[in-house]
């Protein structure tokens, strides 16, 4: 099987072409620069060097959220205008899932933590182990002290790892906190990436899991600031 990915929920923006589980390429960009100017061009060029075409790929993967509203629907629209002429399977994968499957090599806990703004976080955790990765809960937003408030009251075993871009949030409370068996993932391993989207996609597949292109939609936790601000701006004009 062939499966293209794409992943741009937060600051970076990757993507990736992987052929029977071999990384067959990938692109993986974090500037200060939009989704918008980066990732077109990343896969037009990894699509020229690989000799592949839209038509010999099997899946299309996209990180379809939680995280940036405007990243996630500049991903989705991406993959929905390569899968839609020749009606390919599209998987609308979880960052927060894909994270864990930079710990491949380590029986660990992997806590995904997303920066949510406000400090709060959008969260989920997965059990590595023998090489499979296990959800143990659904993505949700939290605040940080209702997280750390949750891993305080929680017992594991196994190392505790902390992943995404809101993990150094996360982790300078843990550290105020005096939590054990925790640590901040190693740079390189700490962000989500279109490898790990793949994975996941792959794993959805084989359970069912996709979906046709134009039933591509973003997976949102909370609703997005703009909105936020109007509902709140009419609450207190009706007081």
């Amino acid at each position: 099987m062939k499966i293209l990915s794409v992943e741009c929920s937060a600051s970076p923006v990757s993507c990736a072409i992987l052929e029977n589980g071999r990384v067959k390429g990938r692109y993986y960009l974090n500037m200060n620069m939009t989704h918008s100017q980066t990732l077109m061009p990343m896969l037009d060029s990894l699509m020229k060097l690989t000799g592949d075409t839209a038509e010999n790929i099997d899946l299309f993967a996209v990180s379809a959220g939680p995280g940036s509203f405007t990243g996630v629907r500049i991903g989705i629209s991406a993959i929905k205008g390569l899968a839609f002429c020749d009606d390919k399977p599209c998987a609308a994968a979880s960052p927060l899932e894909a994270m864990a499957y930079n710990f491949l090599a380590n029986d660990c806990l992997v806590i995904g933590c997303m920066d949510a703004r406000c400090n709060q976080v959008y969260n989920g955790v997965f059990k590595v182990e023998n090489g499979a990765v296990e959800r143990i809960c659904e993505d949700r937003a939290l605040t940080v002290p209702e997280l750390i408030e949750e891993l305080k009251n929680t017992c594991c075993d196994l190392p505790r790892i902390l992943a995404g871009d809101g993990a150094h949030i996360v982790y300078e409370a843990a550290l105020k906190a005096e939590l054990e068996n925790i640590t901040l993932a190693p740079e390189n391993l700490r962000f989500q990436d279109a490898v790990g989207i793949a994975n996941v996609a792959e794993v959805m597949y084989n359970k069912a899991g996709c979906v046709k292109a134009e039933e591509l939609l973003p997976i949102y936790l909370r609703l997005p600031q703009a909105e936020r601000e109007l509902r709140a701006k009419k609450m207190g004009e009706n007081k």
